[in-house]
Parts: structure tokens; sequence; C-alpha cells
């Protein structure tokens, strides 16, 4: 399929801008647990562990407001992010190895609006505004059984 750089160049922009205003934010999408000390202190926030029966949430709270939400499985793979705040976490860092992934769906994509990308190994959705953003993504092989999508927030 031939896409145009008029059509590109949004895509390109808003990746390149996000990358370039926000330092790095959280651990990568499918990365080891024990990258999370790393990206607390990448975020210069402050973290709270909550564990729960299936999983652990790594939440690391940065001075901007914005809040990444680390989900962690048993066996110490991250497995989903989430994130709320006044700006966007950077997402290459956030998606780590699938963000080529993402970017590719999202130059096929003709909606404008929340993003809501299912591919087979990713889903990620997003929405907001200046001020208000949120988002998550996560790797549907690695959802550990028991936990249901909406408990990824």
């Amino acid at each position: 399929m031939f896409i145009s750089y008029r059509n590109a160049f949004p895509i390109v922009a808003v990746a390149i801008a996000t990358a370039a205003v926000n330092g790095p934010a959280a651990a990568s999408l499918g990365g080891d647990e024990s990258t999370v000390a790393a990206d607390q202190g990448a975020l210069a926030g402050q973290i709270k562990i909550a564990r729960v029966q299936r999983y652990a949430v790594h939440e690391i709270a940065a001075p901007s407001g914005t809040v990444v939400r680390e989900f962690v499985s048993p066996a110490g793979k991250v497995f989903a992010v989430a994130w709320s705040g006044p700006t966007m976490p950077d997402l290459r860092q956030v998606l780590g190895p699938y963000f080529d992934t993402y970017v590719a769906a999202l130059a096929q994509r003709k909606a404008k609006g929340p993003v809501n990308i299912v591919l087979p190994g990713l889903v990620v959705q997003s929405s907001g505004h200046m001020r208000a953003f949120s988002g998550k993504a996560y790797l549907p092989d690695a959802v550990p059984a028991g936990v249901a999508s909406e408990d990824i927030k």
C-alpha cells in the first residue's frame, strides 16, 4: 500500500514530538520487572507497588502529574502499561520493541480521534487532549489467566 508523505507527516510529527517533549517514561512493554527502578529515576517520580493475586502494578507518579502504571506478571514481565495525566508519556520508551508496529498501524488508520489498535500481538488504546491524556497498551498473549483487559487502567 502506498502512503504519501502528506498522509504520513502528521503521524511522524506526533511520534517525534512525543519523544522530544517527554523524556524516558516507563518500562518497555514485554520487558522485565527489573527496569522499573530505572524508569522511576527517569521520571523523577514517586513509586507505589500494589500486588494482587494475578499481577503487580508499579505506579510511578511524575512531578508533571502524569502517572504511568506498569502491570507485571508473576513471571516478572511487563504485560501491560497504562498512563493518565496532563502529558503523554514517551511512547517509544513505553512500547519498546512494539513502537514500530504501533506507528505502522497508525499509518494505516483512516479515522481521527481516539486510537484503538487491535493486532494479534498488541492492543493500544489512547485518547485525550492537552492536559488530559489516558491510554493503555497490552500484549494479549502475555496477560495472566483470569485478568481482563478492563483491569488494565
